[in-house]
């Protein structure tokens, strides 16, 4: 219940420990212990779907905005942290912060998440250095027909759909208006999990391990929650 009323508050240990009875060292083991546990599941909750979720992502998306072959939506979200003593320039992007990346099926569920990076990184660094990249890079006759959706802040590529940057013509706008609304998905997702675990909308004052390890333990109770 400790680590659980952290989640969901990003109140002080102290606070916490005030609250419900108990010293900050107790409430600090408790919030540790809980999510090196829930981190040690984590691919039994958030992984890369099998066929049968593929087809079915697929044809949800494409009823949603008429994009063929779409299972997933990309994008990353910064989550402020206190300055670390260590490379803190680094972690600078207007204020301290990891940069998360997160990919969700069409039900707003997590199939992928990439919480080790720090704030200054671009998105596209992110992408290109993930596991995903990697795996569709290197399966792409495998996984052909298989793709993911994400904003301009990512490189175009044969698995990954961007919007146009400069639109000149109708259609172009009309395809990205539904991009767009497509990619929406992922942006309500962030939504929901930064209110459901409202850590994720304070200044964590934790070291930038223990914080990336927070940001997987609460994502993998919003999907194990969906």
């Amino acid at each position: 219940m400790l680590a659980l009323r952290f989640y969901a508050s990003g109140s002080f240990l102290e606070v916490i420990g005030d609250t419900m009875g108990f010293d900050k060292s107790t409430v600090s083991r408790a919030i540790d212990d809980v999510t090196n546990a829930l981190i040690a599941k984590k691919d039994r909750f958030i992984k890369w779907p099998n066929h049968e979720e593929i087809l079915k992502s697929k044809q949800n998306f494409f009823s949603r905005g008429g994009f063929p072959g779409v299972i997933g939506c990309i994008d990353g979200t910064h989550v402020r942290i206190q300055a670390p003593l260590e490379d803190e320039a680094f972690f600078v992007n207007r204020f301290h912060s990891i940069n998360v990346q997160a990919i969700c099926d069409h039900e707003g569920k997590f199939i992928n998440i990439d919480a080790q990076w720090p704030g200054s990184t671009h998105d596209s660094h992110v992408f290109r250095t993930s596991e995903v990249c990697t795996f569709l890079e290197e399966n792409h006759r495998v996984v052909e027909d298989v793709y993911l959706i994400g904003d301009s802040g990512y490189a175009s590529s044969r698995f990954l759909i961007t919007p146009y940057l400069h639109p000149v013509n109708l259609s172009e706008e009309a395809f990205n208006r539904v991009h767009c609304r497509t990619r929406n998905t992922v942006w309500r997702v962030f939504g929901w999990w930064k209110r459901r675990f409202s850590v994720l909308q304070s200044e964590i004052k934790m070291k930038p391990a223990k914080v990336c390890k927070i940001f997987g333990a609460s994502a993998i109770l919003q999907t194990f929650d969906l």
